[in-house]
């Protein structure tokens, strides 16, 4: 073979050889994760891996209420979480829509569902999660009461730090200044006295020497006043009949929807009685709550007798197995002494129906009546007995001091207060936080 054909015969090896090599690469490269360069043409050839991620989209739409998941929901999918509030808020006008998402427990829910999703994404411990809506929640009902209670607090709290300012020596001066401002906050005149009286004992004997030891002695002892209005509520009969009195326009008939719908979030069977037949509206009004509460409600015409609507409710919720009875009645002057003998009716015929009933005559007052509310307490207790109180309307008044003269003056339990329209502003009554935020301690 000719030197020529020689050389040719080698380039042609190699170029076989680098051939076969390529091709190796190609094939076991591909199997273990070697891959070649592929150009532009190639990479759109590629194109079948986008049916994965259409598939990947309604994985990300469940992703918000899966809480185990780690990946993040992608912002198309995030638009739905919001949705859950405005459905409530449409379901009725007003305030109603906070008031049902509430009743329903959908607002919670989906807040849950948007505090969970964000953790997630800031990789916070779960460890934290149960801890801190319980500290907002806390907070903003503390921040609501301290609201509600501005106008008061500036009018009495405010007043007395007035004089309470600077350096002064307490004197004869002094505490003629201290008797006005007690006598004008809505306490009450027994009420006032009592406390001045303190203060003139204690100034007598040197235990109060300035100003600050004043005011602290003055929110001690408005503490200890409201303490003993604090009182658990137990709910021990089933079914537990309550009776609703006051005089009209407390919001009588609108505490016993807001305490419809705390029971049935409570996991207890509501059925409610609109013996209040003198007043249509007040029959259609509380229809209306319990709907929102999703209660039964018994009622009758308008003019039908209060007691015999009372009578049919309780045994209604005996027949239904429910734990809570509520029964509405018309509101009343408590100057009026056949309106009173009317309840006294109803009291005797609910014993009737239930032998014990009712287990709870609640008073409902509005702190806007100022220290007319101590009288009207003061006259349905001696009628009829009463075992437990509402304050409301706390929010809208600068008279709210008048819930220490009733609870110093009646000395029952204050229930629940209500210091504003929606459900979550009529709340359990707790001494130690009233006091706080009447004073501006927190």
């Amino acid at each position: 073979m000719s030197t020529d054909n020689r050389s040719e015969a080698r380039e042609g090896e190699k170029r076989s050889s680098k051939e076969r090599k390529t091709e190796k690469t190609g094939v076991f490269g591909r199997l273990f994760g070697r891959r070649k360069k592929v150009s532009s043409v190639e990479a759109d050839a590629s194109a079948p891996v986008a049916p994965a991620e259409a598939v990947a989209v309604p994985e990300a739409a469940e992703t918000p209420v899966t809480e185990t998941s780690p990946v993040a929901p992608k912002p198309e999918a995030a638009a739905p979480i919001p949705e859950a509030p405005v459905a409530a808020a449409e379901d009725s006008p007003g305030t109603v829509g906070d008031e049902a998402g509430l009743e329903s427990g959908k607002v919670p829910e989906a807040e849950t569902s948007v505090q969970e999703s964000e953790a997630s994404e800031t990789g916070k411990d779960e460890a934290d999660k149960p801890d801190k809506p319980d500290k907002e929640e806390k907070r903003g009902l503390f921040s609501r009461l301290k609201q509600g209670l501005a106008k008061t607090r500036k009018q009495f709290v405010g007043t007395l730090d007035n004089l309470l300012y600077g350096d002064k020596e307490i004197d004869e001066e002094f505490l003629e200044e201290l008797e006005e401002i007690l006598l004008t906050s809505d306490l009450g005149v027994k009420t006032s006295y009592r406390l001045f009286s303190q203060v003139e004992e204690k100034v007598s004997h040197k235990e109060l020497e300035n100003p600050t030891h004043l005011r602290n002695f003055l929110q001690q002892e408005i503490g200890a006043i409201l303490k003993q209005a604090e009182a658990p509520w137990e709910i021990d009969k089933k079914p537990y009949v309550i009776m609703t009195i006051g005089v009209n326009g407390v919001g009588k008939t609108t505490t016993i929807g807001k305490l419809a719908a705390i029971f049935t979030k409570q996991k207890k069977k509501v059925v409610l009685g609109a013996a209040d037949t003198f007043r249509a509206a007040a029959v259609e009004q509380l229809t209306v709550w319990a709907e929102r509460a999703g209660v039964p409600i018994i009622k009758q015409n308008m003019g039908a007798d209060p007691a015999a609507v009372a009578f049919d409710t309780v045994q209604s919720a005996i027949k239904r197995d429910a734990d809570i009875v509520i029964i509405d009645t018309a509101g009343r002057l408590h100057t009026k002494v056949n309106l009173m003998d009317e309840l006294k009716k109803i009291q005797r015929v609910l014993d009737k129906a239930l032998p014990g009933a009712p287990h709870e005559v609640l008073l409902v007052l509005d702190a806007n009546t100022g220290q007319n509310a101590i009288t009207q307490a003061q006259m349905f207790n001696e009628a009829i007995g009463v075992t437990g109180l509402v304050m409301t309307k706390l929010d809208g008044t600068a008279k709210g001091g008048v819930i220490v003269g009733v609870c110093d003056e009646l000395k029952v339990p204050v229930r629940y207060i209500g210091i504003g329209e929606s459900i979550r502003d009529l709340r359990s009554f707790d001494a130690n936080d009233f006091v706080d935020a009447l004073f501006d301690r927190k």
